[in-house]
């Protein structure tokens, strides 16, 4: 047990956890439901405030424990309405979240690391290098800590960092968004996005029914080699492998992020290579314009070779769509993320 005033955070504990903190602090383990109602339900400022609970148990978890929430630093808004949320992380470092506002949904891009380690070519986040990987409280704090928590329908986590990278705090912030005691989302409105790292994609697919996003961008090894070092780690055809292998997959949705950058990855053969490796996958494929970033001498697609990349894709009997881009002006597009600057 934590020996000094608010030095643990509640938030970002699982009920199992909350349970254990209960009975240390000699409160009844119900009053683990409670804790988690005004964590999650009501977003409590800290521990007084739990005001079901006996004043003498809140004197105990408030000598023990903060709630754990940090305000973001600082917001940008994008002229199509996207905001982009910059976050303490610790030891100097920071992290952006995305909110994104559409007609029918406003969906939230969360990050699960400062930093990044994968390296993959076209990515800002990843030139930035790793700084640490953020607790399922700094994952979720996102969410909670920002004005328009109450309106956010879907989960994205495709902000910074490799979700997969960091396991265990991902499935813990998983846990309390889908969970009754939680934040009672569905999971059919959260999908985790990854470059399909292994074992812990399996892992994955195991305990949570979240919609699953693989970062592919070609369906040639050699060309996924140069755009992303992990393939030689986590090679495709294995993550293929182990999504039509998993028993849940009618329970999910699996997507394919596919960026298009000209003249690399937007031919006739690219086509039917995908074609051909996804058969028997009941999948989309996301379409993604290239976000120009410094340094990088890549080009992204003309939108008449993406439409007709997508339209040859359909024919194929495969979904796909192009993804609108937003936020691109104040670089909370996709691959635009970094705080290096910060």
């Amino acid at each position: 047990m934590a020996q000094n005033a608010g030095s643990d955070k509640l938030f970002g504990k699982t009920l199992d956890e909350l349970k254990e903190i209960a009975v240390n602090l000699d409160m009844p383990r119900y009053a683990a439901g409670q804790i988690a109602g005004w964590l999650y339900g009501k977003g409590v400022a800290s521990p007084e405030g739990m005001t079901d609970l006996p004043l003498s148990s809140r004197h105990k978890l408030a000598e023990y424990f903060e709630t754990g929430l940090t305000p973001y630093r600082n917001v940008m808004v994008s002229a199509d309405g996207t905001k982009k949320y910059l976050f303490p992380a610790g030891s100097g470092n920071y992290v952006e979240a995305a909110y994104i506002p559409e007609k029918k949904r406003n969906t939230l891009c969360l990050s699960t690391q400062a930093g990044c380690k994968m390296g993959c070519l076209f990515c800002m986040t990843g030139k930035q290098g790793f700084q640490g990987n953020l607790t399922a409280g700094g994952i979720l704090n996102q969410l909670q800590s920002i004005p328009e928590s109450k309106k956010v329908t879907n989960i994205v986590y495709m902000g910074m960092g490799e979700p997969l990278d960091n396991l265990d705090e991902l499935l813990k912030s998983l846990e309390i968004l889908t969970a009754d005691w939680g934040f009672g989302m569905s999971p059919r409105r959260i999908t985790v996005s990854t470059i399909g790292i292994m074992p812990a994609m399996r892992e994955l697919l195991k305990r949570s029914r979240c919609h699953i996003a693989v970062s592919l961008h070609t369906p040639f090894e050699h060309e996924r080699n140069d755009l992303m070092p992990a393939e030689k780690v986590h090679p495709f055809k294995k993550i293929i492998e182990e999504l039509v292998s998993d028993d849940t997959s009618r329970q999910r949705r699996v997507s394919f992020e596919y960026i298009m950058f000209r003249g690399l990855n937007d031919t006739p053969a690219h086509v039917r290579e995908l074609a051909r490796i996804l058969n028997g996958i009941r999948c989309r494929i996301n379409l993604i314009r290239f976000h120009k970033i410094p340094g990088v001498p890549l080009e992204s697609s003309e939108p008449p070779v993406m439409e007709g990349f997508r339209d040859a894709l359909n024919k194929k009997g495969i979904i796909a769509t192009i993804r609108q881009s937003r936020g691109e002006d104040i670089n909370a597009a996709c691959g635009m993320l970094s705080t290096r600057t910060v």
